[in-house]
């Protein structure tokens, strides 16, 4: 069963690394630099998750029972509240963009680790996939306000609104 979980810390590994990927790029295309440093920041928060896993998974691939079961209890960082700037005028569709995009890879991040979480058969892992889910989703609602605040911004900047 350990064999499972270890397969699964894997893929949650690429998974961030991926997401640091993505936010380092999409602070690289920022237009301000409250915007690169706010995507930076997104960016060095994925390797605190991938820091994390792996010192899970080298905990769990070479220990005992117990071991495991402290491991699987370990409370890993929690991500921080961010406070997003507005970006410029001219900025606006490409902020809408990526938090769009980054709204799809914390769905899909949940997805994952609910998926995961229905397949297991140790407690102590359903454990560590409810904080993942939560990370996810904390991620999740602060890229929807974000997304949401930018396409006001973008639809007014278009004539749409207030309609």
């Amino acid at each position: 069963m350990v064999k499972k979980e270890l397969e699964i810390i894997k893929q949650a590994i690429i998974n961030e690394v991926e997401g640091y990927e993505f936010y380092r790029m999409a602070a690289e295309q920022a237009g301000t630099s409250e915007s690169h440093d706010a995507f930076m920041e997104l960016a060095r928060e994925e390797l605190k998750h991938v820091e994390f896993l792996q010192d899970l998974f080298n905990k769990l691939k070479t220990s005992s029972e117990d071991d495991r079961i402290l491991a699987f209890d370990a409370n890993p960082p929690s991500p921080d509240i961010y406070n997003w700037k507005k970006v410029g005028k001219q900025h606006t569709s490409m902020a809408m963009s990526i938090f769009g995009i980054g709204i799809q890879l914390e769905k899909a991040s949940i997805e994952f680790y609910e998926k995961a979480k229905a397949e297991t058969q140790i407690k102590e892992a359903e454990n560590l996939y409810n904080l993942l889910i939560r990370w996810e989703h904390l991620h999740l609602e602060q890229f929807t306000t974000q997304y949401n605040s930018y396409k006001e911004d973008w639809w007014y900047d278009q004539g749409f609104a207030p309609f």
